[in-house]
C-alpha cells in the first residue's frame, strides 16, 4: 500500500466515498495514520482543540480551517464584514465611500443586522425607524432553516426577554446567540417563487488569499408563490429556500428538486433583462465573495494542513442586486436529485483536484498552485500574489468600476473589481 493516500472521514455520503476510492485511496479509522481526513465542523474543533488536539504532519489534510466559524457563523460573519468596513475606512479607501445618507456605495452587500441579545437596544431603535418593516432572525449556530422565524412587531420577540419594562432582551438559554436582519422583501421572483443562489468557493490558502469559484452552482426555488402580506409571515413554504424545509411541501418536485442551474439563471436573465445588466450582477456577486474573504482572512488561522469549500448563498432582489444572506462550512453532500448527485460528485472530484494534486501523498509544503489544467469546473476567482506582483491589487482597492481579467490584467467593465469574470 505504500504511496497511496489513506483516507477518512466521518461523513458517510456516497459522493465523498465513490470520489476516494475512484482514485484508489485506501480507508482506515481515525485511530491510524492518515494522509486526508474529510471531517464535520464538530471532529475539526477537536482536531485542534487545546485540550484534546494534536499535532498534524506535513503529509495529512483536512477540509475546514481551525476556526472557520469566523466566516460561517451568521454573527461572527457580519462582525467581520463591519470590521472589515471600519478598517477600509480608516485606511481612506474608496472602496468605503458612503452616500449622503451614510450608507455604503459599494460595501453594502449584507443586510443590515445585529446580534441578540447583545445589541436588542440598538435593533430596537432601528426597527422604530421603519416599523412597518419586516426582519428575520436565526440562531447564530444552526443550518438548514432550522430555528428561523419572521417578525414585524416587536411583541414577537418579546418572548425572549425577562424583562420588557426595560426593553432589555435576554436569551431564553444562555447559549442560544440570534441574529436579526431586515428581510429582503423585494425579492427577484422567477414564475412568481422566490429563490436563492447557491454557490461553491474553494479556498486554499487565506494568507495569501487564494480562490475558486465553481461554475455549476444552482438556484433553490421555494414551492409556494411568493406574498409579502403579513399574514404569510409564518409560511416557511413561501420565505425560506433551503431544500431541508422545501422538500416537505405539497409542491415539492422530487425529480428536479426545486433547482435550477446558474447557466439557465444567466440565460433567463439575459434573455428578460439584458446581457450587460446581467453581466454586471454576477461581476457584483463575485466581487462580494472576494470581499467577503477579504473580511475574515486577518483573523483566519491560515493553516497549512486546510483547504476549505463553502456554500455561499446569495439573494437577489428585484433591482438585481445581490445580497451575502450566509456561508456554509459544510454545504449538504445529500443528493436530492440525480442531477444533484452528478453535480455534488463532480465537484467534490474537482475540489479533490485542486486540494491532493496528482492524487498523490499530500505535502503541506507545497504553494498550493495548481496548473489550470486541473481545475476542472473551478475557476480562479483571486489570487493575492499575482495580483500583488503587478500592483493590481492596488487598483481592486481603489478603483470599484474597474474589473481584472484573470492574470491581473485590467479590462473596463460595468461591475466592480474581481480578479476574474465568470462567464
Amino acid at each position: 500500500m505504500a504511496g497511496k493516500v489513506k483516507w477518512v472521514t466521518d461523513i458517510e455520503k456516497s459522493v465523498l466515498i465513490n470520489n476516494f476510492e475512484k482514485r484508489g485511496w485506501v480507508q482506515v479509522s481515525e485511530n491510524e495514520d492518515w494522509n486526508f481526513y474529510w471531517m464535520s465542523v464538530q471532529t475539526i474543533r477537536n482536531v485542534f482543540s487545546v485540550e484534546t488536539g494534536y499535532r498534524l504532519s506535513d503529509d495529512q489534510i483536512v477540509n475546514h480551517f481551525p476556526n472557520h466559524y469566523e466566516l460561517t457563523r451568521k454573527d461572527l460573519m457580519v462582525k467581520n464584514i463591519k470590521r472589515y468596513r471600519k478598517e477600509l475606512e480608516k485606511e481612506c479607501s474608496p472602496l468605503a465611500e458612503k452616500d449622503e445618507n451614510g450608507k455604503y456605495l459599494y460595501l453594502d452587500f449584507v443586510p443590515v443586522t445585529y446580534m441578540l441579545p447583545a445589541d436588542y437596544n440598538l435593533f430596537v431603535e432601528e426597527f422604530r425607524k421603519s416599523s412597518s418593516s419586516t426582519w428575520i432572525m436565526k440562531p447564530c449556530g444552526k443550518a438548514q432553516g432550522k430555528g428561523i422565524f419572521l417578525i414585524n412587531k416587536l411583541s414577537q420577540i418579546k418572548k425572549w426577554s425577562r424583562d420588557s419594562k426595560t426593553s432589555t432582551f435576554v436569551s431564553q438559554s444562555s447559549k442560544e446567540a440570534y441574529v436579526i436582519s431586515l428581510y429582503i422583501n423585494n425579492p427577484l421572483l422567477i414564475g412568481g417563487r422566490k429563490f436563492d443562489l447557491r454557490l461553491y468557493v474553494l479556498v486554499s490558502t487565506y494568507r495569501p488569499l487564494r480562490c475558486y469559484m465553481y461554475k455549476l452552482g444552482f438556484c433553490r426555488f421555494c414551492t409556494v408563490k411568493y406574498s409579502p402580506s403579513t399574514s404569510e409571515l409564518d409560511n416557511m413554504f413561501v420565505h425560506l429556500t433551503n431544500v431541508a424545509i422545501q422538500k416537505h411541501g405539497d409542491d415539492y418536485n422530487h425529480i428536479h428538486g426545486g433547482k435550477w442551474t446558474v447557466s439557465n439563471l444567466r440565460l433567463y436573465l439575459e434573455s428578460t433583462r439584458g446581457r450587460e445588466v446581467t453581466s454586471k450582477l454576477f461581476d457584483e456577486i463575485h466581487w462580494i465573495i472576494v470581499q467577503s474573504l477579504k473580511a475574515v482572512a486577518p483573523v483566519m488561522n491560515n493553516d497549512k494542513h486546510c483547504f476549505e469549500c463553502y456554500g455561499y448563498d446569495i439573494i437577489i432582489d428585484d433591482r438585481l442586486k445581490p445580497w451575502l444572506i450566509e456561508v456554509n462550512a459544510s454545504p449538504s453532500l445529500t443528493s436530492s436529485t440525480a442531477n444533484d448527485r452528478i453535480l455534488k460528485y463532480n465537484l467534490i472530484n474537482d475540489t479533490l483536484n485542486i486540494a491532493v494534486p496528482n492524487g498523490e501523498i499530500p505535502d503541506c509544503k507545497w504553494n498550493k498552485s495548481p496548473p489550470k489544467e486541473v481545475l476542472g469546473n473551478y475557476e480562479i476567482l483571486y489570487d493575492e500574489e499575482l495580483a500583488q506582483g503587478d500592483g493590481a491589487d492596488r487598483d481592486l482597492r481603489s478603483r470599484p468600476g474597474q474589473s481584472l481579467g484573470p492574470k491581473g490584467s485590467r479590462s473596463r467593465d460595468s461591475g466592480r473589481s474581481v480578479l476574474t469574470t465568470w462567464k
